[in-house]
């Protein structure tokens, strides 16, 4: 698509990782996050680590989209039983993002094979603002954020905030 349909906006990030193992401290996934959003010049108004809970990670979405238009959710996306970041963020979803998971899905089996299909990225709109669940590995989180989410994040806002209050 033409560079028409990208309006100069800005963009605030929130980073929320979803681990019962990892902390701020040990949070590599996050942080590379972190300095990826940074590099492009975004904005972070808010970061957490949180355990794999459903209800947690659904109040602490809720609160990254009342100060962030882009928020990245890492972890707890995988088959686990633990895995719950999906089940949490969903239902808070008004629409679903579809080519985001397929296009992740498709990078993701250009770099590990088969492996991809137990990959459950999703992406969405709340409020006018876009969330994105993402696998919790470094190597997930470099290519959802540089491949995807930092090309097209001012497209996908453009459209998902049209109409909304700001």
């Amino acid at each position: 698509m033409d560079d028409s349909h990208h309006k100069p906006l800005t963009v605030i990030g929130a980073v929320i990782t979803v681990s019962s193992t990892r902390n701020p401290e040990t949070d590599t996934s996050g942080k590379s996050l972190l300095d990826l959003l940074a590099s492009a010049g975004i904005e972070v108004a808010y970061y957490t680590v949180i355990p794999d809970d459903q209800e947690r990670i659904r109040a602490e979405v809720c609160k990254a989209v009342s100060c962030a238009n882009c928020v990245i959710v890492t972890g707890g996306t995988g088959l686990t039983p633990s895995d719950v970041t999906i089940e949490a963020v969903v239902p808070l979803l008004e629409k679903i993002i579809d080519g985001f998971g397929e296009l992740f899905r498709l990078k993701s089996y250009e770099e590990i094979g088969t492996a991809a299909i137990l990959s459950r990225a999703v992406a969405g709109v709340v409020n006018g603002r876009a969330v994105f669940c993402i696998p919790g590995s470094t190597k997930a989180v470099t290519l959802a954020a540089r491949e995807i989410i930092l090309p097209e994040i001012q497209h996908i806002l453009t459209h998902a905030s049209a109409g909304t209050q700001r």
